[in-house]
């Protein structure tokens, strides 16, 4: 019996429309649900904009869970995701509830469905290599990655320091890259699931990607990160990283200009939306829906019934 609805896909397609209207149709049913983030940037206060975070009006009294729950300062770790949205699932279930897992951060997504077990941390491997970072750069740990462990390096971008810095600490402590961020050969769940994704023709997508993102920038994103200031958001290893934030810091300190952030931030959404069609698509039971249709809901609805009976 499915305890697990997953709905993914690639930013801009609609998941957050389809778990509200999915919890609709369940409840037409008889049957409560509840929602359990899976977006990363999405678990920290105070970025609401530039995540496309629902408003607590939007949410339509919905329970969402792992939202707002970090500050800036905070490390988004998927180990501790992993405990926590398992955590909540529980809690849900312990309700008589069923829990539906959105979002788009497929790591974060693999971490509650399946069977993953994460390498532990070595704060003074990590601290050590904190300090090289800071005296050698990212360019040279990257290349000191990529001599020791090629097919990991070939999966990380060589500016993201902080996955640099966790996968040397892991082959420290190991003795091997562990296929960090990768699904196992035969992935096995950790509970009975089923996994709805939404598709969208690309260049639909790109299009609408592009003005959501020109769309921020008009809702106020930029003063949105410069309240974030005083907070310490600068300080985040990953709240400063966050597309759209990381642009918007960069034009606040003159940087870059208004339309040369709008532009980069645009350009890296699209390369994340093409991220996360490529790792979703390595899931063999997910059934892919067309994003916006109005069947949608009671389609997924209609698969939990059938697997319930």
């Amino acid at each position: 019996m499915t305890e697990i609805i997953a709905i993914v896909g690639a930013t801009g397609t609609g998941k957050s429309g389809l778990s509200l209207e999915t919890v609709d149709e369940l409840g037409r049913r008889g049957i409560s649900a509840e929602i359990v983030n899976a977006d990363a940037m999405q678990l920290y206060r105070g970025m609401n904009i530039g995540t496309a975070k629902l408003s607590e009006s939007e949410r339509r009294g919905v329970p969402h869970h792992l939202i707002d729950v970090l500050d800036p300062t905070d490390e988004a770790a998927v180990a501790w995701y992993q405990v926590e949205a398992r955590k909540a699932i529980d809690e849900i279930h312990s309700r008589g509830a069923v829990a539906i897992l959105v979002g788009g951060s497929g790591l974060y997504v693999s971490s509650v469905l399946f069977n993953f077990d994460f390498p532990g941390h070595d704060d003074e491997i990590r601290a050590r290599l904190e300090e090289e970072l800071a005296m050698n750069g990212p360019g040279q740990m990257f290349a000191r990655l990529k001599a020791v462990a090629p097919s990991a390096a070939a999966r990380i971008d060589q500016k993201n320091e902080r996955r640099i810095i966790r996968v040397l600490e892991v082959i420290e402590m190991t003795g091997n890259s562990a296929e960090l961020g990768t699904l196992p050969d035969e992935p096995d769940y950790w509970r009975p699931t089923q996994i709805f994704g939404l598709h969208e023709d690309r260049e639909r997508l790109v299009s609408r990607l592009d003005e959501r993102v020109e769309a921020m920038w008009a809702s106020g994103l930029v003063d949105e990160v410069r309240s974030l200031i005083p907070g310490g958001i600068r300080d985040g290893v990953t709240a400063r990283r966050a597309i759209g934030y990381a642009q918007a810091l960069a034009q606040i300190d003159g940087a870059l200009a208004q339309s040369e952030a709008i532009a980069e931030t645009q350009a890296l959404t699209r390369r994340y939306a093409r991220r996360q069609v490529s790792w979703f698509k390595r899931y063999d039971d997910l059934e892919w829906l067309p994003a916006g249709d109005v069947g949608n809901a009671s389609q997924v609805v209609s698969r939990v019934i059938a697997d319930r009976s």
